[in-house]
């Protein structure tokens, strides 16, 4: 598989961070509060290092193979068919995750700002965006991803920064949490919100240089992890734990709480989502590439093109299909935790085989 090696380091390290940081920042410190109330920083940092274990596996099968993304190497390494069952295992993970992603987008929407707006509309509006742009290439691909980072972490750092004003240090004692029984629960669950991670399988190919790919790893996983830390070490220290608990999405909330100083902008809830569908958008965007990418190395094709639109509306299927927001919630619990297996154990099972049978490509 010869490809151009388009994308730089900086793309690379933009695209895994704005893959990560997307639809589930809003609901994060709730995860982490439920399973360990004031522990809530703690577990996101546990979870955080967590996914990086998944994504360490990803970036040193990608060296060992730096021509050819996850999909091809997989039936080197093991056989077209054993890997043909894990290869379908992931392409259904992430329109999975795509689909839910898109319906969380749009239970928030219509109960923010377009409260008389059908679900189905914003839904399908943000699905097609995604669909859209990705029919463009790779290079294109990371440009944009790259173009909307500072979107995404700016207002994000300034929110956490303006709202310690409000911050009381006495709600994140103790730091172990008051359940502490919890913790290896809380762990799974928060991994599961850094699985976006697993584009770079994708990626490594097309970069310019592959053998930094570990390099560019830490730091789009750092980078992501340090906003979404300092979202819930924020939320925690305004709010408490048991406040939080009470709230359905507590990053808006805590939008709501901060303003400019010398109320310039009495609130910032409105700004920030503005800017969290920028975060949703590139989040999905991951999703669906790699899926139609995928899609097409699997049946051999020269263009992921055809399946664009023609995965549309099975995802627009899916999205539609939890009945109420708990519900929703329940199901992305759940399949984000069975998600482990895919973005972490199976690489890691690869990576084991390749190295005890010596298997690499120069």
């Amino acid at each position: 598989m010869n490809n151009p090696r388009q994308v730089t380091n900086i793309q690379v390290v933009a695209i895994i961070t704005s893959t990560i940081v997307g639809v589930g920042v809003l609901r994060l410190p709730l995860y982490g509060v439920k399973v360990a109330d004031t522990g809530a920083p703690l577990i996101t940092l546990l979870g955080a290092l967590l996914g990086l274990i998944g994504l360490t596996f990803i970036a040193v099968l990608g060296m060992r193979f730096p021509s050819k993304t996850f999909i091809q190497y997989s039936e080197e390494i093991i056989g077209k068919w054993p890997a043909a069952v894990g290869n379908v295992l992931i392409i259904i993970f992430f329109s999975l995750l795509t689909a839910l992603g898109s319906r969380e987008f749009g239970e928030v929407v219509i109960t923010s700002v377009l409260k008389k707006t059908p679900i189905e509309v914003t839904v399908i509006v943000m699905l097609l965006l995604a669909t859209i742009a990705s029919r463009n290439d790779i290079r294109t691909f990371s440009y944009i991803h790259l173009f909307y980072l500072p979107f995404i972490l700016a207002p994000g750092l300034l929110i956490v920064a303006l709202s310690l004003k409000n911050a009381d240090l006495i709600n994140l004692q103790p730091i172990l949490g008051n359940h502490p029984s919890g913790i290896l629960k809380g762990i799974l669950t928060l991994s599961a919100l850094f699985q976006g991670s697993f584009i770079l399988t994708l990626i490594i190919p097309f970069m310019r240089q592959p053998q930094k790919a570990m390099k560019a790893s830490i730091w789009g996983m750092g980078i992501a992890t340090g906003l979404n830390l300092s979202i819930v070490v924020a939320s925690v220290a305004v709010f408490g734990a048991e406040e939080i608990n009470k709230l359905l999405w507590p990053t808006l909330e805590l939008a709501k709480t901060t303003s400019l100083p010398a109320n310039i902008l009495e609130r910032l809830d409105a700004a920030f989502l503005a800017v969290w569908v920028t975060a949703v958008f590139t989040t999905l965007f991951s999703g669906f590439y790699l899926t139609i990418q995928s899609m097409t190395q699997i049946f051999r094709l020269h263009t992921h093109k055809i399946f664009s639109y023609f995965i549309l509306p099975f995802i627009t299927t899916i999205a539609m299909l939890p009945q109420n927001v708990i519900q929703l919630y329940e199901i992305i619990n759940i399949v984000g935790q069975i998600g482990l297996c895919i973005t972490i154990v199976y690489p890691g099972l690869l990576l084991l085989i390749s190295i005890i049978w010596n298997k690499r490509s120069d």
